[in-house]
């Protein structure tokens, strides 16, 4: 029998500055994607991906989908980058859950596993290959 993981020491500012510290990490570009749209041509550069290829990466549509967010707009974030949406969903779950956990004194207790990755990796790269066929058209971002 596991027994529960021991309480991280520090007072509970102290436990609260790697989650706050990433909060703050991820805020300041997402407030530069919320200040800056991305849905006016001239802002951002061409995905080189999309550039060089003309297929849709896994990330093409995150910055408008990201600018959606942070209207909370969730149906055009959606249909900007259904899988960033999702993704942007999860990790603020993980974030809140990280908190919690550092407020009450216990640890993060989150890995990502190998088969995890691989797991992500592969739904990366499915998504990538969907949105660029014509039955996958609907995941494929908006033209600017």
């Amino acid at each position: 029998m596991n027994a529960p993981p021991a309480p991280v020491a520090g007072s509970a500012p102290r436990r609260l500055v790697r989650p706050l510290a990433a909060l703050v990490s991820v805020a300041m570009p997402t407030a530069f994607v919320a200040a800056v749209d991305p849905n006016t041509p001239g802002h951002y550069p061409v995905c080189p991906v999309l550039q060089a290829t003309g297929w849709w990466c896994p990330g093409c549509g995150g910055l408008r989908c990201v600018h959606a967010l942070t209207r909370g707009d969730l149906l055009t974030a959606g249909h900007d980058n259904l899988l960033v949406t999702l993704l942007a969903l999860t990790a603020l779950v993980l974030w809140v859950r990280w908190t919690v956990r550092a407020v009450r004194g216990r640890p993060a207790g989150f890995r990502l596993t190998g088969r995890q990755a691989v797991l992500l990796m592969l739904v990366l790269a499915l998504f990538a290959v969907v949105r660029n066929l014509p039955i996958g058209a609907g995941l494929a971002p908006p033209a600017v």
